[in-house]
């Protein structure tokens, strides 16, 4: 009795057509899972590249500085130890949908000039962006008091009061807040600069979104400088308190490099290597 492929070859022949008996028959069904393989190889890739775009889109809406990077960071003192310990336990937390559900949550960095507070919230953005693709926005407050009371000239022709509105909204919109210098070289902010804050952070907490607030002051100046009803719109939050003790990362000015000794042990942890 012929075999499958005699018969295959006997009609190839009677067709006027060339059947090679050594060639083995196509099985279709590994050619389809060949195939379908090679499909989600190619969705995968067209995936990452998706994800890849949107996260350089966060990145470059965030304007935060590119260097704030864990990679950056030098753990050489006790409270950095411990601000990159709580900021890692932050960013871990996202993995839970139920915490991310569960309300606003709120990091509270205090402590004097050049201590890195700046730097580590930087560092836990652009974690957030790369891992979750969590939108981020970085501002300094008192850049947005100026454009704030700016807004109210009606005879400018920049545009600012609508440039500022729309700000506005990105900051009610976007998933983390950063807001940095808050209070700066100010005892007490004034009393409608008190209520836009104190409002800004009511709505992103009934909306649950989350905020890092950065700044020079401990929290009873800090809490005398916002005012009562801003202060106790950052109690609401599910609150995170972060103190930076140690010295200053920043690199002393009284000196001339000439005049410098040849061997130093000056501290200087957290520059970018």
């Amino acid at each position: 009795m012929d075999s499958f492929k005699d018969k295959i070859a006997n009609l190839a022949r009677s067709m006027g057509k060339s059947f090679d008996t050594r060639q083995p028959v196509i099985d279709y069904k590994d050619m389809r899972k060949h195939y379908e393989r090679q499909a989600n190889e190619e969705v995968r890739q067209i995936q990452q590249r998706a994800k890849k775009q949107r996260v350089e889109a966060i990145h470059g809406r965030s304007d935060l500085n590119p260097k704030w990077t864990f990679a950056n960071l030098v753990e050489d003192s006790d409270d950095v130890i411990e601000a990159v310990s709580i900021a890692q336990s932050f960013i871990a937390a996202h993995d839970d949908p139920a915490w991310r559900q569960s309300g606003s949550h709120m990091m509270l960095f205090y402590g004097d000039y050049g201590r890195g507070k700046s730097h580590i919230a930087g560092a836990i953005a652009h974690q957030l962006i790369d891992q979750y693709e969590i939108s981020v926005l970085y501002r300094q407050l008192s850049t947005l008091q100026e454009m704030r009371y700016s807004s109210y000239d009606f005879n400018a022709q920049d545009n600012i009061g609508q440039k500022f509105r729309e700000i506005n909204q990105e900051l009610l919109d976007v998933d983390l807040l950063i807001l940095d210098e808050v209070c700066v070289n100010e005892s007490v902010l004034k009393k409608n600069t008190q209520s836009w804050l104190g409002n800004l952070l009511r709505q992103r907490l009934v909306n649950k979104k989350n905020c890092i607030l950065i700044t020079n002051h401990n929290l009873n100046e800090l809490e005398h400088a916002l005012g009562r009803y801003c202060f106790e719109s950052i109690r609401e939050y599910d609150t995170y308190k972060v103190r930076f003790s140690g010295p200053s990362r920043r690199q002393s000015l009284g000196q001339d490099e000439a005049d410098a000794p040849a061997t130093s042990s000056r501290y200087q942890p957290n520059q970018v290597r």
